[in-house]
């Protein structure tokens, strides 16, 4: 549980003072995530991630990342790798993967923590931006090892805590309005400005800086900051020297604060100075979104994909013999806005769509705009984006195309191939399209929750002649992972807390974050080979059935049977590539194979005890029903199987050391059954416990657990005790005949009653 400590937490530096001063309010806040065990990375759904939220106006935030070993033998120094981002999930690539093609994405922040036994290790940030902030934590990458659930490994814990130091009375900065503030190295000016919708440009200006000393009275000897650390991208940063100084931004993020910080660049020295600002709108139209005569049409099929393309270019061509540009581009002076819906499908899966159909258009006057919110539950998915040119009506040459640009928090409203696709504080992404290559595709996985802007505009690199407007299909979406992780992989939903994000696990070798890296990749041919090894060498429980056949052990043989047919087809259906043949759902299939093994196990011991019939088959039944519970809780548990073994091996001994002692002698009294079958069983039991336990890997698993089979089923054939002796002929508890006959029994000269039973013998 999230354990958050507000208010009242006063800072003794930061009491009340005066606001001449320049000095604030501060609070102090703490956030703890509880301890989680961490992982061995071999996808993303082994990273333990953690959301945290930072409050506005936060001067310093500080991250404590405690790791602890849970077990007490030595485990060797080990690196634990944290990540740390703001507004959306990592992306991280800790095996230098191949991203899918279109793929883009900014690596975050990591800290390499060595852990012998525990770490504590603390990070602070100064200025953060607010809102949520992300951790994710892994040990390195997986080797390969299959680790049998319940055996003693080195595990590890990881937990991190937020302690934050925000103001509460943040001075506000009015447009064209100077204030008056002092400041210090060890306290500096904090303000901050509220930036409209549609501000092209902001200047913040220092002026009338005093330290009173005369010497350097009037000099600015001051750092001047805009914006939050966002890690990665940092403030823009001025350095004032002279008189006066200013900073100013192109493109600054719209509709939100921005944090002013002012300090003194030299130590023991108070600095009093006057500020101000102001911004300028290059930009703002005359109507955005929906107006109360348009009409709210949402495209339902291809169809009505295909009608409404057809409207628009006809649209587009009548209005152009007139005025050659449409009317709606006219109401605007410098940018044609384009409402957008916004649909949830299902869990990390939304589509947006322009409401007045799916293309819009596009003009070399005038850029076209549309605007995407993606909330932080989208964060957790990919966002896709494809451009398709519409080469149909209107057929473009070669040195003409459509330039977009794909931005957060603020469009880029001035666009051509020589000018970058970025704003002030953030990147952005550009794409282009042409008669050459009409479509484009751009995929962020976890892209940041803001206000996306997607500005588009037709560039000709001398004149663009009667193609004015061009007709362009924008298609924005979520979806949970890459192209569904492709044929070879599978996406997952995962869960921190009420956080959902999905990543994909990748099979047959197969690696990346859209599983399209096949750089590792397994072959059909060994996919194949891996398949039939690991159902073919089932075959071999067949001996096993046999001999317990012949030896009249045929509850025990039905138990090989159903084990030997529900392993294959399990291992069928287990493989990681094409090769798979599943004949019922996977589950039952691991649960039937799991309950054959151990029970195939239980009936093997118990039939060696040599204990009596009724007590046999009692014992086979009850440990059959206790081992299906047991399967049902916790099947890959290790006390699941190691349980009824050692129940079954003490029975079996105490039988044992009972007729020894009765006969004053060993049993099993033959020293050929000893040095023929015991210990051969014996050492095939022993060596396949430790393939199974400790020689099995990823890689080499098909011909690992192959062996495994075979050795089990070999320790059956030299493990089941000879036919006992003066059975009846096909009697369950007695054993099984080939032939049978029916005989009468004569008391006198009349049938006796139990003449009537059938009476059966074995030859």
């Amino acid at each position: 549980m999230d354990v958050f400590l507000r208010g009242l937490l006063l800072f003794a530096a930061a009491a009340w003072t005066s606001g001449l001063d320049g000095q604030l309010t501060f609070v102090a806040e703490l956030s703890s995530k509880p301890a989680q065990k961490l992982s061995k990375y071999g996808w993303y759904g082994n990273v333990r991630l953690q959301r945290f939220h930072i409050p506005e106006e936060t001067a310093v935030a500080r991250w404590t990342f405690t790791v602890t070993r849970a077990n007490s033998f030595y485990c060797g120094q080990h690196n634990v790798t944290v990540y740390i981002r703001w507004g959306a999930p990592p992306v991280i690539n800790p095996t230098g993967s191949v991203f899918p093609n279109g793929t883009l994405w900014n690596p975050s922040l990591s800290l390499i923590l060595p852990v012998t036994s525990q770490n504590s290790t603390t990070f602070n940030l100064s200025d953060p931006a607010p809102g949520d902030w992300f951790v994710a934590a892994h040990l390195p990458e997986d080797d390969g090892r299959i680790e049998q659930k319940g055996f003693p490994s080195c595990t590890y814990f990881f937990q991190p805590q937020l302690s934050v130091r925000r103001a509460v009375d943040t001075p506000v900065l009015q447009q064209d309005a100077f204030l008056t503030q002092t400041a210090s190295f060890e306290q500096p000016a904090r303000l901050k400005l509220f930036v409209p919708e549609f501000a092209s440009s902001l200047s913040v200006s220092v002026r009338g800086c005093s330290s009173g000393e005369a010497a350097e009275s009037g000099t600015c000897s001051l750092l001047l900051r805009l914006g939050s650390d966002f890690l990665l991208r940092h403030p823009v940063t001025v350095n004032c020297s002279g008189m006066s100084c200013s900073a100013s931004l192109l493109n600054p993020p719209w509709d939100t604060w921005l944090r002013v910080v002012v300090e003194s660049s030299q130590v023991n020295r108070s600095v009093t100075f006057g500020i101000t600002w102001s911004y300028t709108e290059g930009c703002k139209p005359k109507s955005v979104g929906l107006e109360g005569g348009d009409d709210f049409k949402k495209p339902q099929n291809n169809n009505s994909s295909q009608t409404n393309s057809t409207e628009v270019s006809n649209h587009f061509s009548s209005a152009n013999k007139s005025s050659g540009l449409p009317s709606s581009l006219m109401m605007s002076a410098c940018v044609w806005s384009v409402p957008v819906l916004y649909e949830e499908v299902d869990v990390l899966s939304l589509r947006f769509t322009a409401t007045n159909g799916p293309n819009v258009s596009v003009t070399d006057a005038h850029p076209t705009l549309l605007t995407y919110p993606l909330q932080t539950q989208a964060t957790g998915g990919t966002l896709n984006l494809r451009l398709t040119l519409n080469t149909t009506d209107v057929v473009l040459d070669n040195s003409s195309s459509v330039v977009a640009c794909f931005s957060p928090f603020a469009p880029v409203l001035q666009l051509n191939h020589s000018q970058p696709c970025r704003t002030a504080l953030f990147g952005g992404y550009g794409v282009a399209v042409n008669s050459s290559v009409p479509k484009a595709v751009l995929r962020l996985p976890f892209p940041q929750s803001a206000l996306w802007y997607l500005t588009l505009q037709l560039h000709c690199n001398s004149s663009c002649g009667n193609t004015s407007v061009v007709s362009v299909l924008p298609e924005l979406s979520v979806s949970a992972c890459v192209e569904d992780c492709g044929s070879y992989g599978e996406c997952r939903l995962l869960r921190s807390y009420s956080y959902l994000y999905a990543a994909c696990v990748c099979k047959a070798g197969w690696k990346g974050w859209g599983c399209t890296d096949y750089s590792s990749a397994l072959s059909y041919g060994r996919q194949l080979v891996s398949t039939l090894l690991l159902t073919l060498s089932n075959l071999s429980f067949l001996p096993a059935i046999v001999v317990a056949i012949r030896r009249f052990y045929i509850t025990e043989a039905s138990v090989y049977c159903f084990t030997m047919f529900f392993s294959t087809f399990y291992h069928a259906c287990d493989q990681p590539g094409v090769a798979v043949w599943c004949i019922m759902d996977y589950d039952a299939l691991q649960y039937c194979d799991f309950l054959g093994s151990v029970c195939s196990i239980w009936v093997t011991i118990l039939c060696m005890a040599r204990i009596r019939d009724i007590a046999k088959y009692t014992l086979f039944m009850l440990g059959a029903l206790l081992i299906a519970m047991s399967m049902q809780l916790d099947r890959k548990g290790l006390w699941n199987m190691l349980g009824p073994i050692l129940c079954a091996i003490l029975l079996m001994a105490s039988t044992w050391v009972y007729r020894g002692v009765r006969r004053r002698r060993c049993y099993p009294p033959s020293w050929k059954r000893w040095v023929l079958y015991l210990i051969p069983g014996l050492c095939c039991a022993l060596v396949g416990v430790c393939l199974y336990i400790f020689a099995e890997t990823e890689d080499n698993y098909y011909y690992t657990h192959s062996l495994w089979h075979i050795l089990v089923a070999s320790c059956v054939v030299f493990l089941l005790p000879p036919k006992e002796k003066h059975r009846e002929a096909l009697g369950w508890s007695r054993g099984f005949s080939w032939s049978w006959s029916w005989r009468p029994r004569i008391c006198g000269y009349t049938l006796c009653e139990s003449s009537k039973e059938e009476l059966y013998t074995v030859t």
